[in-house]
């Protein structure tokens, strides 16, 4: 019901943005004579950012034309080079670049699915790019999915990283293995590891020759958060309650179990309220004095944090069941269709975990915990790092992310193939 409510009030409340929409685009015209005044300045600023508040936000695009290579400006080709139900592999193709001659390493970026697209990481693909093959898991919002396409859990999540992996392997052609590395970011580092213990059981030669596991929860326990807390003091019968709805008839999934993009977007406000309005306030005062730079990057900012997707439901109740409430994968009880999970069979994948000084929402020790769990890795082929002064985003976006983590990275990569 709170689904349809929700889908019903965004479309009640179109006509309010689009007379912000008008009221900002009359005063912002020249040929107005309010424009030039300073009642005319705030009408516009108030009714610019009453819009971006009433706007329902699209996918958004890339946005990554060329990336530079050796100095050069490369164009960049976004291609499909597998599609499934509920994700897209895509490969960002340096057009031009003979990537065999340079030799430039491989790495698969699994992206979360966690209430925003994959294009989250675009500073994180941006950065890779120069160095690197890259390979991104683009996620499909679960309210694009039909219904019949079947559920969606933690097990089908690992089939999809495993599958993704032997895509990535024979980039080159079927059947001829190359050397990758396998990148998670946040959520996505339980199912990397599970994948990447499960391929080293089987001896599988497509195995990654390493994995980089970024603030990611691989043992919450090691570091409580609000977010950590919230998940433990709840019964799985109240997210069932509270968290999940069915998508309204107007979508290609409708009826589908989902964790509504617009509650996990609610809940990542809720964390920090006086950042988000401080923002907006600023961003009104911004536009009046006439800074448009600064008020675009704003701007820009929440047109990618409010554009929000829907989590297909049972992988959601399963994720914070086993990830967040029982911790089966560090108590050495995680199973992928019935078959336990044993990181200790890893020995030959490499291993470095980034983490966050200040990062609120997967603390640092949560995804060091890997280290422990990969016991059979040699010393020599692992890495951690705490990076002084990020928090969660400041790990794969911002200066930092380029001018520290990213370095460290390209390093470790190429060390250990």
């Amino acid at each position: 019901m709170l689904y349809n409510f929700h889908d019903t009030r965004a479309q009640a409340l179109a006509p309010m943005r689009l007379m912000a929409e008008a009221t900002r685009l009359t005063f912002l015209n020249p040929f107005h004579p309010m424009s030039y005044t300073p009642f005319g300045r705030v009408m516009a600023s108030a009714s610019g950012v009453m819009e971006g508040l009433l706007t329902e936000r699209d996918k958004p695009e890339w946005e990554l034309p060329v990336t530079h290579v050796d100095g050069t400006a490369v164009p960049i080709a976004i291609e499909r080079v597998a599609e499934k139900p509920f994700c897209d592999l895509l490969h960002f193709k340096r057009l031009g670049v003979a990537e065999h001659r340079r030799g430039d390493p491989a790495i698969l970026l699994v992206a979360p699915m966690s209430g925003h697209h994959a294009t989250l990481l675009r500073g994180t693909v941006e950065a890779l790019l120069p160095d690197h093959e890259v390979y991104v898991t683009d996620w499909i919002d679960a309210r694009l999915v039909a219904k019949e396409e079947g559920r969606f859990g933690l097990d089908a999540y690992i089939d999809y990283v495993l599958d993704f992996m032997r895509v990535v392997a024979e980039r080159d052609r079927p059947g001829t293995l190359s050397p990758y590395h396998a990148m998670a970011v946040c959520q996505p580092a339980p199912a990397v590891l599970a994948a990447a213990a499960i391929l080293a059981e089987q001896d599988a030669a497509h195995a990654p020759a390493g994995m980089i596991l970024m603030g990611g929860p691989v043992d919450t326990r090691a570091n409580p958060t609000i977010v950590t807390q919230a998940a433990e003091n709840r019964s799985m019968a109240w997210f069932e309650h509270h968290a999940i709805d069915r998508v309204p008839p107007r979508y290609p999934g409708a009826n589908r179990r989902v964790y509504p993009g617009f509650l996990q977007l609610r809940a990542f406000m809720a964390m920090n309220p006086a950042r988000h309005t401080g923002a907006h306030w600023n961003m009104f005062k911004h536009l009046v004095r006439g800074d448009g730079e600064s008020a675009d990057k704003t701007a820009a900012f929440y047109d990618e944090y409010m554009a929000v997707m829907d989590t297909p439901a049972d992988f959601y109740l399963e994720t914070v069941d086993h990830i967040f409430k029982r911790h089966t994968l560090p108590k050495g009880e995680f199973a992928h269709r019935g078959r336990r999970v044993n990181p200790a069979a890893i020995r030959h994948t490499a291993l470095m975990t980034i983490e966050g000084e200040l990062d609120d929402i997967s603390a640092p020790g949560q995804t060091e915990a890997a280290h422990g769990l990969c016991a059979s890795i040699p010393d020599d082929r692992r890495r951690h790092l705490v990076q002084p002064g990020v928090g969660h985003y400041g790990i794969f976006n911002g200066r930092k992310w380029r001018e520290a983590i990213k370095p460290q990275i390209g390093r470790f990569v190429r060390e250990t193939l």
